[in-house]
């Protein structure tokens, strides 16, 4: 006579037998990406003067980078709480869903008598955001001749808000170097999700042994 299976017991089993799929789905989750080509990327920005920090702003569409699109923008640089003028400030990104964080800039009294220009450096392949870099140039020469308004708003202590270029420059990685890394990462976090793993069943055989 066949021996009837409880249902906590079937339950346990078909738990063991989902386990590797959902350990390796939760591996393979983060690796994903849904950008494509022309989506804008959410962009943070928050402020510091005189030891003030702002909270965190959305930076509004038009002014945050777009996937794969190299291009400049003006962004507005609000005035800061309590500005006087005597202090620098400077402003910081997270960038991908507070994915990549920017280091502090200087845009305002940054020891340079040129128009701040922020330069964006962002690596990308297939749909994915792979890095950002930032940093602060002198605006080039050639665009501030052309637009000498941008250059007397900037020097004017009373004229807010600011309006500094940002440039955001593309980089495709090559596919194969990183399916390399990819791989090697794969295989060392699988490594350890196997382990894990044979641990789960091993415990899990001894409850139904």
């Amino acid at each position: 006579m066949a021996t009837r299976r409880s249902p906590a017991t079937t339950h346990h089993r078909l738990l063991l037998l989902l386990l590797p799929l959902l350990l390796i789905g939760s591996f393979l989750l983060p690796l994903s990406s849904a950008y494509r080509p022309g989506d804008i990327i959410p962009m943070l920005r928050s402020g510091q003067y005189h030891g003030s920090r702002s909270v965190w702003f959305d930076v509004i569409g038009r002014h945050c980078p777009v996937f794969a699109v190299n291009r400049e923008v003006l962004m507005p640089i609000p005035k800061p709480t309590g500005f006087t003028g005597a202090d620098p400030y400077k402003i910081t990104f997270q960038i991908g869903h507070e994915k990549f964080h920017v280091p502090w800039l200087y845009v305002i009294n940054r020891k340079s008598s040129e128009v701040p220009l922020i330069d964006f450096h962002l690596k990308y392949t297939g749909n994915d955001l792979l890095g950002v870099t930032a940093k602060v140039v002198d605006m080039p020469h050639h665009f501030v001749e052309l637009h000498p308004d941008i250059k007397k708003n900037f020097w004017d202590p009373q004229n807010w808000p600011k309006y500094v270029l940002v440039s955001y420059t593309w980089e495709e990685q090559s596919e194969i170097d990183v399916t390399a890394g990819f791989y090697v990462l794969f295989g060392s976090g699988l490594y350890e999700k196997r382990f894990l793993i044979a641990v789960y069943l091993k415990e899990g055989l001894q409850r139904l042994s």
